[in-house]
């Protein structure tokens, strides 16, 4: 039995998707059962990471487990938690979500906050895989209302470029990882096949759409107080500002193979992953909320 936690999100369900193609035993947890739409075959149960007794209770009886924490400075206990609860279930095998630049010391704050889930895998006794991705194409969704609105996109990485990853590589590595004991004690840096600058990303999308998108360059203090007045806390705000200057200064300009070596085939590039999904660009607007910066 594998056990994915976030199975609902868009790294999870990719996940539960591609096992459940395969015909493996595949457990997903989400918060309500009742409404979630998997796959036939996929067993669906309850778990809340604010009640770990929910989430010890799914994890009984699975062999492996994806470990999907929560981001921020207020979820950072999450991970271990969620790890723990795998190991008391005998999980022989984890395989933890990360984040590219993960324990850099110019990452501030935020490249710490997956530090703990990492050390607890680590120390689990599971066979163990840690994957850490780079930027997600489908972060870009967040443009879709000010594409919409013929606006421009918002920008606070300036010409700092990172080789953006296509979410659906990172599922299929998961996967990978989750079915074979070759990855165990891996430590997997995910990244697409480029080094694209927000500006880049947009002349990406432009072309898809056949039509120009601007970009605006947003200051620091401008997009603090809108992802606080959306509800973003003051220590996730920081962190994800952190990160952003992190990228404007070069930190994250960083290409591997990994993707390659996992899978045997190249990763997608972000034009590809754009094609695939022109319509959230041209469709109806998306809700706006502070993940837009």
């Amino acid at each position: 039995m594998i056990l994915i936690t976030g199975a609902t999100g868009t790294i999870g369900s990719e996940i539960v998707r591609l096992l459940a193609a395969r015909g493996e035993p595949v457990r997903a947890v989400t918060r309500n059962p009742e409404t979630a739409d998997f796959p036939g075959g996929v067993e669906a149960v309850r778990g809340d990471y604010s009640d770990i007794t929910s989430i010890a209770g799914a994890m009984d009886g699975a062999d492996a487990v994806f470990v999907l924490g929560v981001l921020g400075p207020e979820g950072v206990d999450a991970d271990s938690a969620l790890v723990n609860a795998a190991s008391a279930a005998g999980a022989r095998r984890i395989v933890k979500l990360s984040a590219i630049g993960t324990g850099d010391p110019g990452l501030g704050l935020v490249g710490t906050w997956h530090l703990p889930g990492e050390q607890a895998v680590r120390a689990s006794g599971a066979d163990w895989t840690i994957l850490r991705p780079s930027s997600f194409a489908s972060n870009t969704l967040s443009w879709a209302q000010a594409l919409h609105s013929h606006q421009p996109v918002s920008n606070l990485s300036g010409s700092g470029a990172q080789a953006v990853v296509d979410p659906r590589d990172v599922s299929a590595v998961a996967v990978e990882a989750l079915l074979f004991p070759v990855h165990a004690g891996r430590l997997y840096t995910l990244t697409g096949p480029e080094l694209l600058t927000t500006h880049d990303q947009a002349a990406v999308v432009a072309a898809a759409l056949g039509r120009r998108v601007e970009v605006a360059d947003i200051d620091e203090a401008a997009a603090r107080a809108h992802m606080l007045a959306a509800g973003a806390t003051p220590g996730f705000a920081d962190g994800a500002l952190a990160g952003q200057a992190f990228v404007r200064d070069g930190g994250n300009a960083v290409l591997t193979d990994d993707i390659r070596q996992v899978l045997g085939r190249p990763p997608r590039a972000y034009a590809e992953w754009v094609a695939d999904h022109v319509s959230a660009f041209s469709g109806a607007a998306a809700a706006d909320d502070w993940r837009s910066y």
